[in-house]
């Protein structure tokens, strides 16, 4: 078979080539990208799974702690400014990590509380332990009794 190629055939063929390769290196463009934004999404993707499992965990241990209740004997730590209740936390090393978020020296001296008012401090902490027979929580560490002088 004979085929007779004219000049303006083959400028268009040419042409075509052309316009095929620009389309090809766009199109390489696009796939290059899109592969980098997958991978991008699928690195979120990985890390949202992997907080979501997390978040899931604590959720199930809070809801069992939760449904448990206080147990004999159980100390709470409730954190007070000066004088008033701040935080409620499950030990006294939560509540000392938490007063030097606020400003005080992670290194400061925590004297036993006196007969003082609590508002007499900055920050305080109250030990608190649960007690079956009242449902409820109490002083760890009662203030002295004061007597009072002279009169019966």
């Amino acid at each position: 078979m004979i085929r007779i190629v004219t000049r303006s055939r083959l400028a268009q063929l040419e042409e075509d080539a052309r316009a095929a390769s620009d389309r090809a290196e766009r199109a390489e463009a696009a796939t290059s990208e899109v592969g980098a934004l997958l991978t991008q999404a699928m690195r979120e993707l990985s890390a949202a799974q992997q907080e979501l499992l997390l978040k899931g965990i604590e959720i199930r241990r809070l809801r069992e702690e939760q449904g448990r209740g206080p147990v004999e004997g159980e100390t709470l730590t409730v954190l007070l400014h000066h004088g008033e209740p701040h935080t409620i936390y499950a030990s006294r090393a939560d509540a000392y990590a938490d007063t030097a978020t606020h400003g005080a020296p992670v290194d400061q001296v925590w004297p036993r509380c006196d007969e003082r008012p609590a508002a007499a401090f900055t920050w305080r902490c109250e030990a608190f332990i649960y007690n079956a027979a009242s449902n409820g929580f109490r002083r760890l560490h009662m203030p002295a009794e004061k007597t009072l002088g002279g009169a019966a």
